[in-house]
């Protein structure tokens, strides 16, 4: 009876909850306070874009009117089908092309993979708009070349079509370019002992094992086309779509109410683009095996040769557009006077900024990278690595994905209506530095935090539980074992930071002054008031400039993990 009674006892007994330390408040506290950022600067703002949809100008509820006004205006409702029928059109195309492109990478043995590979990524440093240029000097009304479209114009779809394939391409190769490389070679063994054709092996084995990458590259790919908006905006000419939309209904017409509406119109197709990516993207890991075999490909003189034809045409493709925008902006008068000269470099004497607005350009990359990584980073490992507060982290984790599916021109606009509010006690920061830092952060900060979190997870939970046996205190273990050990992460993200800095348009067209102009903006603003030549040597500068700091920082990190990631090698004794 007793020991019934004892036992009784011990299972009712009220569960003992390990105590909070002293240090687990410091670091939730860091982590509610990077999440109520995010949430200022996402939740916030799209709730306040939301709120001026269903508002009419005088900031009365109207509720759907201003959505029944959208849908029954013939101009606004064609640009939904514009911006579908580029979009989809121009995901085929490159994923297809990208597609071939990282088969001959990964799949043959031709000669120069990594020059056609640096090629291929070259449209990373450039902003959108700078391609969308370069195809006004080609098949413009002077274009060099005009004649090769047949009696076409260019300015519509097809220099839409273009320009975007080109600027989505590198980052559409980037992940054909992972999914290639997860492949399992002993699937290829098993059909050749089969004796399974090479067109079979090709359907049954190459496909499938890509299946997931295909995918996902057209989803991501027709997230980044129908939310940009500098091509379009270039060479789109009386074709509109959503982006372009927004932009008039705003800056155009100062109808702040319609082009809420139209954002979150652009918004919808975003968010499901953004969501089946994620989906995809889980169902991809899942399939990945440990004993999988990386996949050598095997010489064939009449492949190889086919496919390096291939890649040296999208090589001329890329290569010409960007040496058609600096010729350009050397060239005199284009086409009449093809002498050289700097006179287009003269940014004081055009609209958009002068000289002023490639230094703040330089000023808001810098700000963003350093800042940007720093945030990123802690933010990342306190999901990762800290203890209890589970459902702090979740939210957290959520916060971070969110970013992503906004396009800029919509988060962009949400800052204006947030920011510019009379109510906001922060709104002292609008049309300032700060906003455009804390804009351009929010706007990269989930790609960013991605890297983070995939380099945290290869690091053994070991290192910090012996650093908590050992009374050591959290941040001495962040600072001396988990940032030395993560640097390449790390680099990469302050890299990543500030070449998106220097090349984004959409998400700051809205939220600049006079004071704060950008070189990308810059070269909008020169476009519109005809000085298209300025436009493009602008655009070089930003080029150049994020060309040459990969450069410096290939040569530090380089130099940098010799010093740092020794202990990943082994040393012969």
């Amino acid at each position: 009876m007793d020991n019934t009674k004892t036992t009784t006892q011990s299972l009712s007994a009220p569960i003992i909850k390990p105590k909070v330390s002293s240090e687990d408040w410091i670091m939730r506290a860091v982590l509610v306070g990077i999440a109520l950022y995010l949430s200022i600067t996402i939740l916030f703002p799209l709730y306040a874009i939301l709120s001026k949809s269903f508002q009419s100008g005088d900031g009365a509820f109207v509720g759907l009117l201003n959505y029944v006004k959208f849908f029954s205006t013939p101009s606004l409702f064609w640009s939904i089908q514009n911006s579908l029928t580029v979009t989809l059109t121009v995901s085929v195309i490159v994923v297809t092309l990208a597609f071939i492109f990282a088969y001959a990478l990964t799949r043959s043995c031709m000669p120069f993979k990594s020059l056609f590979k640096g090629i291929a990524l070259i449209p990373i440093l450039m902003p959108s708009l700078l391609p969308a240029i370069s195809l006004v000097y080609l098949f413009g009304n002077q274009g060099i070349i005009k004649s090769w479209l047949l009696g076409y114009e260019i300015y519509g779809p097809i220099g839409i079509v273009i320009g975007a394939s080109f600027f989505v391409f590198p980052h559409v190769l980037t992940i054909m370019l992972i999914a290639m490389a997860n492949s399992d070679a002993r699937l290829y063994e098993a059909s050749d002992a089969l004796g399974a054709s090479k067109v079979k092996t090709f359907f049954t084995v190459t496909l499938p094992s890509v299946r997931y990458g295909l995918v996902s590259a057209f989803f991501v790919c027709f997230t980044l086309v129908i939310t940009d908006f500098g091509i379009p905006k270039v060479i789109g000419g009386q074709y509109n779509v959503l982006a372009t939309d927004i932009y008039k209904q705003v800056i155009g017409r100062q109808d702040f109410e319609m082009g809420a509406v139209v954002s979150m119109v652009l918004l919808l197709p975003a968010v499901l683009a953004f969501t089946a990516d994620r989906i995809v993207q889980k169902r991809q890991v899942a399939l990945l095996s440990a004993r999988a075999v990386p996949y050598e490909p095997k010489p064939n003189r009449m492949t190889d040769g086919i496919f390096l034809a291939f890649c040296c045409v999208i090589a001329v493709i890329i290569l010409t557009i960007l040496g058609t925008a600096a010729f350009a902006s050397f060239a005199k008068f284009w086409p009449y006077d093809l002498t050289l000269s700097l006179r287009h470099y003269d940014f004081d004497l055009m609209d958009g900024g002068g000289w002023d607005a490639y230094f703040n350009s330089i000023e808001l990359a810098v700000w963003t990278a350093v800042i940007g990584t720093v945030m990123v980073f802690t933010g990342a490992y306190l999901v990762e690595k800290s203890k209890g507060f589970h459902s702090g982290r979740t939210a957290m984790q959520l916060l971070c994905m969110i970013p992503m599916a906004v396009p800029g021109l919509v988060l962009g606009l949400a800052y204006v209506f947030f920011f510019n509010s009379p109510n906001n006690p922060l709104g002292f920061i609008y049309h300032t530095m700060p906003i455009l830092v804390i804009c351009t952060i929010t706007h990269f900060y989930t790609v960013a935090h991605l890297t983070a979190v995939t380099a945290l997870k290869q690091m053994d939970a070991e290192f910090e539980s012996v650093s908590s046996s050992l009374k050591v205190p959290f941040y001495r273990t962040f600072i001396r074992i988990t940032v030395p050990v993560c640097l390449p992460a790390i680099l990469d993200i302050s890299m990543y930071m500030f070449v998106n800095a220097m090349t984004t348009v959409s998400a700051v067209v809205f939220l600049y002054s006079p004071d704060t102009a950008l070189a990308s903006v810059a070269i909008l603003n020169m476009d519109d008031a005809g000085d298209v030549a300025p436009a493009a040597a602008m655009g070089m500068m930003i080029v150049g400039t994020a060309a040459a700091v990969r450069l410096v920082h290939a040569l530090l990190t380089k130099g940098i993990l010799a010093k740092t990631q020794a202990w990943r090698y082994r040393q012969d004794l």
